[in-house]
């Protein structure tokens, strides 16, 4: 296989790299900047390889396809925790448990009790909860960094510069993975606004990703390891990506302290926004024009689906095999 040029190192690109990689291509990654950090909208994600709980509002394909995240991320990175998932109410919210319960599967209902032995220090403040026990998560910036530097190890060349891919492709296949910034030849492309905050929380220990259920935002929180936990996240119909607004923050501390009262004493220590790039079905899209292969529209699922996206693309570029994900209007 000649050589073929990534643009774009966030997590759809990287995990094309690997993909290709595996399969002998020989590789160059370009991104306006050098190395993981917070310029990536994938810095800023949860982390949660949760399939069946993002059945409760994401089409078909994200259930199917996210359920090679786990396995993929474990063996290219060894990052995964398979805790599971726990989705909670307060008792004035349980009718919003049992839709949950309705739309979703691969999950058990469990009592107080259970949910006191699943996470001790959520005590007895919760008689009802959801588990989904096969899923799991990450740290984001663990796994980047981690799959980086193996990328690297392997051969894979990193360069730090500013590419069109128009320009690019006169040279060779062209894989453009740039997300947001690919708005310029992706008309159709979107920004989603998230919002999240860093906590610092000694005081508090989660074994897994918690989602409340809250009226006004529902609210997941994921055990970062140390204390830490990653608090999150907004959904605005917005590419603003400057700051936080003031009533997300409120909104996200308040079903924190709602959690459990002991964030009421967490330390901030970190608070993001990014926009996630998403196409109007709010599923990715991979497009073909002539040596350029577009990957994109990742939405607020880059690691559940980054895997999934990548192993498409690398069959297209070795088998010539339809991706499930082709956009027909650019095929």
């Amino acid at each position: 296989m000649s050589d073929i040029t990534i643009i774009g190192g966030g997590v759809a690109g990287l995990c094309v790299a690997r993909e290709l990689r595996d399969r002998g291509a020989e590789l160059r990654v370009i991104d306006r900047y050098d190395g993981i950090g917070p310029h990536q909208c994938s810095w800023w994600a949860g982390g949660m390889l949760a399939p069946f709980c993002e059945g409760e509002s994401a089409e078909e394909p994200v259930i199917r396809l996210g359920q090679e995240a786990a396995g993929w991320w474990q063996k290219n990175t060894g990052c995964v925790t398979q805790n599971g998932s726990l989705v909670l109410a307060s008792k004035r919210d349980s009718a919003d448990l049992t839709r949950f319960a309705r739309r979703t599967s691969n999950l058990r209902e469990v009592s107080g009790n259970e949910i006191a032995a699943l996470e001790p220090d959520l005590g007895a403040r919760y008689t009802r909860g959801l588990f989904f026990e096969s899923e799991a998560h990450l740290s984001p910036r663990k796994a980047l960094e981690t799959l980086r530097m193996r990328l690297v190890a392997d051969g894979v060349k990193f360069e730090t510069a500013e590419a069109d891919p128009e320009t690019v492709s006169k040279k060779g296949k062209t894989i453009d993975c740039r997300g947001f910034s690919a708005r310029d030849s992706l008309p159709d492309l979107r920004g989603v606004k998230g919002e999240m905050l860093l906590l610092s929380c000694p005081e508090v220990t989660l074994n897994r990703p918690i989602r409340l259920l809250h009226p006004r935002i529902p609210l997941y929180i994921v055990p970062r390891g140390d204390g830490i936990f990653m608090l999150g996240a907004t959904m605005i119909e917005s590419s603003a990506t400057s700051h936080v607004t003031a009533r997300s923050l409120l909104e996200l501390l308040s079903a924190a302290y709602a959690l459990s009262p002991a964030f009421g004493e967490a330390e901030v220590l970190e608070i993001g926004v990014d926009a996630r790039p998403a196409f109007p079905d709010n599923l990715p899209r991979i497009r073909e024009d002539g040596n350029v292969i577009t990957a994109n529209g990742l939405y607020r699922h880059g690691f559940l689906l980054a895997p999934a996206l990548a192993r498409m693309v690398a069959e297209l570029v070795f088998d010539n095999t339809r991706p499930e994900v082709l956009d027909e209007a650019a095929a």
